[in-house]
């Protein structure tokens, strides 16, 4: 099915459903096709993208002085509708939550951040939002200053409400915000029958770095580079994302070959990941050896990252309307004789993971969601 028809058939069932629906006459959003909402009509236009099974993206806000300007993306066969309403600073919109399980975390953001309100929410607790922060204080409204509570104390976070669970056997077990690792803090709360895990609830934000708030003003080149520092172990893709949203608002056409190596260095920071992230998930069941053997593979990855384009993770090597890095014959070369020598090393690894009984039963079927 295509763009079109999509759209089409989102007009029409809207029509059908009384929602109040207009195409918008800003249209240089390609590949999005942006729709003015009523408000009041918000969660029922949900429930017709539920029916035609389009897949709910992500939601956001623009906040202004008098009003805020609310954001919903819609994801249908490869093409996107970018649904846009208006809402007073004192009114409330529908919930997306209860139609789509995945718009709960960002319409609690939105609600933390800019002091949005949703009707008929089904988790009305905060979800980013510090102990360190006023009640009245939302942190990306534009008279919202950080100044007034830094350097301040802020209150232990122990009234959380999570979700409890009671019952013979039923043992409660808080793991964090403060981990013996070097992941960042984030609290995660277990109930569980011997190794029956029966819920599992994060709560994070520990360490919220105000990006969305720091980005505003800045220019193409400032906005690539802060994206590069969001995570460190995404450098590339965080920055590539930040500069394909400013060239497709500007219209900026990106070289082939830049495009071909912006996927390379994405597809090294990938691998570079999950060589880590393998290593880390037998660790986290006490199979050191594969760390020791992940780590060491990521090691050598990323030096020859470094070699081949200067930064052991890539950074700043994305830049808005290309790359700031060629790559020499020498360097693919070399990269291409290491990619051939560590499959074989991680086929041999992955042989010693698979022979190792007790890594299977703490592994295989472990954390297995199924489409219900």
């Amino acid at each position: 099915m295509s763009g079109a028809a999509i759209l089409d058939r989102f007009l029409d069932a809207c029509a059908q459903a009384g929602v109040a629906t207009q195409l918008s006459g800003e249209q240089s959003l390609a590949p999005a096709v942006l729709l003015e909402i009523a408000a009041e009509h918000w969660g029922l236009a949900a429930s017709v993208a539920r029916r035609m099974e389009l897949r709910w993206s992500a939601l956001w806000a623009d906040p202004h002085a008098d009003r805020n300007e609310v954001f919903c993306l819609l994801e249908g066969a490869g093409e996107y509708l970018l649904l846009r309403t208006e809402i007073g600073l004192d009114e409330a919109l529908p919930s997306h939550a209860s139609i789509y399980a995945a718009a709960d975390r960002p319409e609690r953001h939105a609600r933390d951040m800019l002091g949005l309100a949703f009707t008929d929410a089904p988790d009305e607790r905060r979800w980013t939002r510090h102990r360190a922060w006023p009640e009245n204080h939302f942190p990306l409204r534009d008279e919202a200053a950080g100044s007034e509570i830094e350097g301040t104390p802020t209150p232990a976070d122990s009234e959380y409400p999570f979700v409890s669970a009671q019952g013979a056997g039923v043992v409660e077990i808080p793991v964090g915000p403060i981990h013996a690792g070097i992941i960042e803090p984030g609290h995660f709360r277990f109930q569980a029958i011997g190794e029956v895990v029966l819920n599992l609830e994060l709560h994070l934000g520990y360490v919220h770095k105000g990006i969305e708030k720091i980005a505003r003003g800045r220019d193409a080149d400032g906005l690539a580079r802060l994206a590069a520092r969001v995570s460190g172990d995404s450098c590339v893709a965080h920055a590539w994302a930040a500069c394909q949203a400013i060239e497709r608002a500007t219209g900026t056409e990106v070289p082939a070959r830049a495009l071909w190596l912006r996927a390379v260095m994405a597809e090294r920071e990938r691998i570079a990941n999950h060589l880590g992230d393998i290593g880390a998930i037998c660790n986290d069941v006490g199979f050191a050896f594969a760390q020791y053997q992940m780590t060491r593979l990521k090691e050598d990855f990323v030096r020859e990252s470094n070699n081949a384009f200067g930064h052991r993770f890539m950074m700043d090597r994305v830049v808005c309307g290309g790359v700031s890095v060629d790559l020499s014959g020498d360097a693919a070369n070399s990269m291409i004789e290491q990619a051939n020598d560590m499959a074989s090393e991680v086929e041999q690894i992955i042989d010693i993971i698979e022979d190792a009984e007790s890594l299977e039963d703490r592994l295989m079927t472990t954390g297995r969601l199924t489409p219900e």
